[in-house]
């Protein structure tokens, strides 16, 4: 064989071993931590209702997956003082959820399409440890956002958010696109692009609890933050969650039906 034909053929074996490697590998789970740590809670009281029962909890946030969209119709996680550092952190593979019955939407829906990877639960909320951090990666906690949108309005949102947890101390965050049928979908497996993605955020004050609803189209607005506030009532009904169900009707009543800005600083 002359080196010529040689050389050819190790162009065409790394060739097709990138080709496999982008198309088929998967690195092992993030699901097991290198050692033990304390996972961070959230209340039962506060949590949202699933309508696909697909619960999955992960050590740092929790998620209701939606299998005919191929996302979670709601992420939620506590976001504390202490978890706000800035830790370096490698980032790493977008991998499937091994949690989820069906396994979640591979990463690779989202390649060629124009849409961001968006993430649900941040990365920068957990760089906290490594563990925290690699879990925001599986591909449940993902949702295609327009590009402009998630790092224009949607990460002023999560900044604001960061403010307000050294502001007031511990949040706790319920976010997700609004999941409904008809809207464009991308990639081999049918990943719903959703129209607008909501956060609710609300934090424990004495005896009261302060919440917001932001609703914002999937597009970059340069708008203030507070012209995406709506009641979660209204939230409700477009979602068919539930997003405290375990509180009773007056309350939700009362916490549910309007918008309230004055004990949040923007």
């Amino acid at each position: 064989m002359n080196r010529k034909t040689t050389y050819t053929l190790l162009l065409l074996v790394c060739i097709i071993g990138f080709w496999v490697f982008e198309n088929f590998y998967t690195p092992d789970t993030y699901s097991s931590p290198a050692k033990e740590e304390a996972p961070t809670t959230l209340h039962k009281d506060f949590l949202p209702s699933s309508t696909t029962g697909e619960i999955v909890r992960h050590q740092h946030y929790m998620l209701s997956y939606s299998e005919p969209h191929e996302q979670a119709e709601w992420v939620a996680y506590q976001l504390k003082k202490e978890h706000l550092t800035y830790d370096d952190r490698k980032r790493p593979y977008f991998i499937e959820d091994p949690k989820v019955s069906s396994k979640s939407a591979d990463w690779r829906n989202y390649k060629g399409s124009g849409y961001d990877r968006g993430h649900l639960c941040p990365a920068g909320d957990r760089r906290f440890s490594e563990q925290a951090y690699n879990e925001t990666f599986y591909t449940s906690n993902i949702s295609p956002q327009e590009r402009d949108f998630n790092a224009g309005v949607w990460n002023r949102l999560e900044q604001q958010i960061r403010k307000w947890c050294k502001k007031y101390g511990d949040l706790t965050i319920i976010t997700a696109g609004v999941l409904k049928n008809g809207l464009e979908e991308i990639g081999d497996e049918d990943v719903d692009v959703p129209e607008a993605f909501y956060k609710i955020v609300f934090r424990n004050d004495g005896e009261s609890i302060q919440v917001l609803c932001f609703l914002i189209p999937n597009k970059e607005s340069s708008a203030g933050l507070k012209s995406f506030l709506i009641p979660i009532d209204e939230l409700e009904k477009m979602t068919a969650i539930d997003f405290f169900k375990n509180q009773s009707r007056v309350w939700q009543e009362k916490v549910e039906s309007g918008v309230r800005t004055s004990s949040w600083n923007f």
